[in-house]
């Protein structure tokens, strides 16, 4: 007897011409719809509309199938549109994976789609009010935090995690090979950098100088352990944002690997130790290259990729362009780190 498990399920609502329907229930016929309703348009008239319940590892196959149908001239013409499903009744229970037929597994889906992805990210990498507002709460938190050496409050600061989503942003971005978004990603990464900086600097100023705290002292030191945190911080949060999966945990992770060195920068400043200020600089470098390095890395392995040959050709070149920066990046930083370690007093 097959067993069988819950089916996890997305509501797609397609409106397009009427003269398209024929092509669209073709396209999409083999790719695991669960149900299919087609109603007429009233407004405007001439157009349908299908509601269509998909797997969902089927449903980014299923995407690409039916703009596919569309050209780009047609943009005006057409919308889909992914909505949420909390529960189904008559819950909907499937045949596990191994029973399904070869070709309904072949496709294989990261658990959210590539327009979902793109509309998430995007929406995290901009410079608005909000971001910034973020970016000063965490830097005053984190700051006086590890003034005051206290873990709990810069595990505070970490659990706001400012920089998260334009670093994974720009993870996206590459992977897509969208310019667009990368730009956008990296004016969002650096305005969140510079206001870290030029605040935590502030404070540095402003504030008697105390090196006693071991929470600020420890962010201009890096070792190939702080590397391999980082590495996987930014696996885990790519992981977790193609997924679906909650990202409040790695979040924080993320956030120590990025915000305590970028605090800690402009208070070592502040406070004339430039010494350990070019520590925490080393420190943020590391963090930053591994962190989007492994999240890259994790998006390619994913299959987060274009639609179309022509720009699937453009995003590698992006690819490969991004990895080899990274990784030559990653080399010289790990021979500042080990240069260090064996000249501790320099």
């Amino acid at each position: 007897m097959a067993s069988v498990t819950r089916m996890t399920t997305r509501q797609i609502l397609v409106t397009a011409p009427k003269s398209s329907l024929s092509y669209l229930v073709q396209g999409i016929r083999d790719v695991g719809v669960v149900d299919l309703k087609v109603i007429e348009a009233a407004d405007p008239p001439g157009d349908v509309v299908l509601l269509i319940l998909a797997e969902d590892g089927s449903r980014q196959d299923l995407l690409d199938r039916m703009q596919a149908v569309f050209g780009p001239e047609d943009e005006d013409c057409w919308r889909i549109t992914l909505l949420p499903i909390e529960a189904t009744v008559p819950r909907l229970d499937v045949e596990e994976e191994a029973e399904k037929p070869k070709e309904r597994r072949e496709f294989a889906s990261t658990g959210r789609t590539r327009e979902e992805i793109y509309d998430s990210v995007w929406r995290n990498a901009r410079t608005d009010r909000n971001y910034i507002t973020f970016v000063v709460l965490s830097t005053i938190v984190a700051a006086f935090g590890m003034l005051a050496d206290n873990v709990a409050v810069v595990v505070g600061a970490m659990v706001i995690a400012p920089l998260l989503g334009p670093n994974l942003a720009l993870s996206v971005g590459i992977a897509l090979g969208d310019g667009q978004l990368m730009a956008k990603a990296l004016r969002t990464n650096l305005a969140g950098v510079v206001v870290a900086l030029g605040l935590s600097l502030a404070i540095g100023l402003l504030w008697p100088p105390d090196l006693a705290s071991r929470e600020l002292l420890s962010r201009s030191a890096v070792g190939f352990d702080g590397m391999a945190i980082a590495l996987a911080s930014g696996a885990a949060a790519a992981l977790s944002l193609v997924t679906g999966l909650s990202a409040a945990l790695v979040g924080v992770m993320v956030a120590v690997a990025l915000l305590p060195p970028t605090v800690a920068i402009g208070l070592f400043v502040g406070f004339g130790h430039p010494d350990l200020a070019n520590g925490a600089a080393t420190l943020l470098a590391v963090n930053v290259v591994c962190v989007n390095l492994a999240a890259q890395t994790v998006m390619i392995s994913r299959g987060i990729t274009p639609r179309t040959f022509y720009e699937k050709k453009s995003a590698s070149r992006a690819q490969w362009i991004s990895a080899a920066i990274s990784l030559g990046l990653l080399g010289v930083l790990a021979g500042l780190i080990w240069w260090r370690l064996l000249h501790p007093a320099a």
